[in-house]
This record gives C-alpha cells, sequence and structure tokens, in this order.
C-alpha cells in the first residue's frame, strides 16, 4: 500500500487506503493515537455529539477523524450514510475527516475492519480518532477492542436509561453522558444514572450535553482528556484479547480445513482448539 499522498494531507489518498483495507488488505502500525469511541442506542444523539465533539477539537487546532458505522443496505452492501447526513462539519473544515464504514452483514456493531482502519489514519497523521457506533445492546462490547476511551450515551425519555449496565457494558464505560440535556427529564435522567451506577466499585462521571446548543460540550472534552489519563482497564484489556484471538482465528490457515473435520464428525472441539494452536 502506498500512503506517501496520504501522509502529505491528500483525502483521495487516504480514501484510496481506507478503501483497501475495509475490502480486506491488513495493516498495522505503531504510531500512536487517542480513539474515543461512542455508543448508545438508536435516537440518544450520537451522531450530533460526535459532530460537536469533531468541531471543538479543530477549534483547537487538532486535526479529528470520524469513523461512522452505519447498517449496511441489504441490497447494494454499502453503509446507508444517515450518520453522514446528520454531521454538519463533515469533510468540511480541513482539520476534519469523516468515512462512512458499512457493517457488511457483521453482527458487531464496529466491523472488526476497524482496527486496521484506525491503523491507517494513525499512520496518516491523525492522532484524535472518533468512532461512532451503530447501537446494538451486546455487541456493544467489540468497541473495546479499538477506543481507548468508551463514553456510552443516554437520553431523556429513552426508557430505562441504565438498561445497558444490565447487559455489562458499563464495566467497559469510562464515561456516560446524558444528552439533550435541553429537554425535561435530563436532570432526572443523570440522577438515575448516579443513583445506578452507585452501588458499583467503579467511578464513572455522568455529564450532562445538548448537542443542538453545544452546552456542556467544552467540559466534555476536558473530561475525555483526564479520563484517557487514566489508562486502559482491566475490563477492557480483556476484551482486547478476545477480539485479538478471534481476529487470530478468523485468519488461520486452516481454519477452512479445521471446519470441514468439525462439520463432518472427523475431531472434536477440543481437538479442533488444539489443531488451531499448532498441537496435534
Amino acid at each position: 500500500m502506498d500512503l506517501d499522498k496520504a501522509r502529505e494531507g491528500s483525502r483521495l489518498g487516504l480514501s484510496q487506503a481506507l478503501s483497501l483495507v475495509e475490502n480486506g488488505l491488513p495493516f498495522s502500525t505503531e504510531e500512536e493515537g487517542d480513539v474515543i469511541g461512542i455508543t448508545g442506542a438508536p435516537g440518544v444523539g450520537k451522531s450530533c455529539l460526535v459532530d460537536q465533539l469533531a468541531q471543538a477539537y479543530a477549534r483547537n487546532g487538532e486535526k479529528v477523524a470520524i469513523l461512522a458505522v452505519d447498517p449496511s443496505s441489504p441490497i447494494s452492501g454499502g453503509a446507508l450514510l444517515g450518520d453522514r447526513l446528520r454531521m454538519e462539519s463533515a469533510d468540511l473544515d480541513d482539520l476534519i475527516y469523516m468515512r462512512s464504514v458499512a457493517t457488511r452483514g457483521e453482527s458487531g456493531a464496529v466491523p472488526s475492519v476497524v482496527a486496521d482502519m484506525v491503523a491507517v489514519l494513525k499512520e496518516c497523521g491523525w492522532k484524535r480518532i472518533i468512532i461512532e457506533t451503530v447501537g446494538s445492546g451486546q455487541a456493544e462490547f467489540r468497541i473495546a477492542a479499538v477506543a481507548d476511551t468508551i463514553m456510552l450515551v443516554e437520553a431523556p425519555g429513552m426508557g430505562d436509561a441504565i438498561q445497558s449496565e444490565k447487559a455489562g457494558i458499563v464495566e467497559l464505560v469510562d464515561i456516560i453522558v446524558v444528552n439533550k440535556s435541553d429537554l425535561k427529564g435530563a436532570d432526572e435522567t443523570a440522577a438515575n444514572i448516579n443513583s445506578a451506577l452507585s452501588a458499583g466499585s467503579k467511578s464513572i462521571p455522568v455529564m450532562q450535553v445538548s448537542s443542538h446548543t453545544g452546552d456542556g460540550i467544552t467540559y466534555l472534552v476536558q473530561a475525555i482528556d483526564e479520563v484517557a489519563d487514566s489508562g486502559i482497564s482491566r475490563a477492557q484489556w480483556q476484551e482486547r484479547l478476545a477480539s485479538q484471538w478471534m481476529r487470530k482465528m478468523s485468519h488461520h490457515p486452516n481454519l477452512d480445513s479445521i471446519l470441514d473435520k468439525l462439520e463432518s464428525s472427523q475431531i472434536s472441539i477440543k481437538e479442533a482448539i488444539l489443531l488451531m494452536e499448532g498441537k496435534e
């Protein structure tokens, strides 16, 4: 892969490199960067919040890239581009780059290819990267395999605001944001979340912002930096380890052969694992 043009700032070169990776070309890098994962149920305003964050970073002179995971079209397989339509700043500022990523039928909210796309962005000088997930319950765990800081977005009037905690996602979350703070019920929603969190052992800041008015965005940016300095949690490392193991398995050179033997009852699961590990 020729990244020279992308490193020099060519958006066409960057788009071409990302397309190669999205279509299956593996890529990794040693470059550092701050990856922020934003997750939450559909309708809480994730896209508008991402737009506000991107503009805030750009005003500070920082380059920020956005990977917005969109559900795939059942006909073409391409992203439906709903996020791009909701992000006013996308590609309008030289410091902001936005790319929609199709799930392509994967059950997870974060396609496995996103990690390699993040590596391309880091390699090309994008040190602040935001990933917005589809928002699909348990599959949200996969964001921990990519993001350094994970933000769960809630909103007033969305029912059981702490429902995600019951699914276990809160164990991985660094910040909980109650978006649409300009609407009635935001204070109550934040209070309910804080009450539910008080029974746990993990201290998670709960913030109120409005992606409509911009209120609270500056404080949220500060909170993200403070959380990032605290490092990656044990639960997040566990998800990263599991993700890397799944990735290693899916790229194993003998995967098809092992699956054939399992399907024909020639080997057991234990024997298949030994074969995956190179122990026959």
